[in-house]
């Protein structure tokens, strides 16, 4: 079967507490990474912003904007100007006290092709998302782009095979992260290790499992709770970087330094998927009328 290139850029960045700053590294990105040929950009979770999820407060929520706003306003003509088709991570203001984690996808004419709100929200120390986010009520659907049909979702759904399933199901050509995730800054280096080998096997996973390449970008750099800017360097999280893009196969085509901001493009080819699931048709063999369990919490 003939190659389909799909020309992926990422944009693994750090985020400061100048929103114009972080808006216009962004640009500039997406700017170079259209310039040198990418037709999809891709950018990490809740980019405008440091993550504020470190800590509970209310005052964050100001943060948030609607969807259509000024963010949107902003990437639209981003992707229209330089014809390429961006994935942002945006905070949703919904209404009044509901608030989303969402996924707003640009064509290259610019115009929205679609959103996803987040639908697994984490509640750990220093990710204190439920807190912000109401969980995503959209279901896991693919957008379809000019570039093609994308199974986008954000950061803890990449530890789920079932939303990776559906989104695979429902026909995705391709499998998408926005992601914030770090190390605490007290955790040892071997559990840093583990960790982070981790996040990454359980997504190649899902490359595997579904035949499907798949894209992560998360950030990068050191951040502080609000409160603590900069005054304790054991505070904080520790973003790990190492975005990366891998083959459905699980191959690794590209992974971004861990302390660096990186932009980068990847040549991904899409009609490889129907390669690989003829070799491994994991999908046609898949036992369907025994999974009824599988909607229920737990079995004991």
């Amino acid at each position: 079967m003939s190659q389909r290139i799909l020309r992926v850029g990422i944009v693994q960045q750090v985020a400061t507490t100048v929103v114009a700053d972080n808006l216009a590294r962004l640009s500039q990105n997406i700017s170079a990474l259209a310039s040198q040929g990418a037709n999809l950009i891709v950018l990490q979770e809740l980019h405008n912003t440091p993550y504020f999820c470190q800590t509970e407060n209310v005052c964050q929520f100001d943060l948030a904007e609607p969807i259509p706003g000024p963010s949107t306003d902003s990437f639209s003509a981003l992707a229209r100007q330089h014809n390429v088709v961006i994935v942002s991570s945006l905070f949703e203001r919904r209404s009044a006290g509901l608030y989303h984690n969402t996924a707003v996808v640009f064509d290259s004419d610019g115009s929205i092709a679609g959103k996803y709100r987040k639908m697994h929200i984490p509640d750990d120390p220093a990710f204190y998302e439920k807190f912000y986010f109401t969980p995503g009520d959209m279901g896991f659907n693919p957008i379809d782009t000019s570039v093609g049909r994308l199974g986008v979702m954000v950061c803890w759904d990449q530890w789920y095979p079932e939303a990776a399933r559906l989104m695979a199901l429902a026909g995705a050509e391709i499998l998408i992260y926005p992601t914030a995730i770090g190390w605490d800054m007290n955790d040892t280096p071997d559990e840093r290790l583990r960790q982070l080998n981790a996040w990454q096997t359980v997504q190649r996973g899902h490359a595997v499992a579904n035949g499907l390449p798949l894209v992560a970008v998360n950030r990068v750099g050191h951040e502080y709770p609000e409160s603590l800017q900069p005054s304790d360097p054991n505070s904080g999280i520790r973003f790990w970087g190492n975005s990366f893009v891998c083959g459905p196969q699980g191959e690794l085509l590209y992974v971004a330094p861990s302390d660096t901001p990186d932009a980068h493009i990847v040549n991904v080819d899409l009609n490889r998927s129907e390669d690989v699931r003829r070799i491994w048709p994991f999908l046609r063999d898949r036992r369907i009328d025994d999974y009824q369990h599988i909607t229920k919490r737990f079995r004991q």
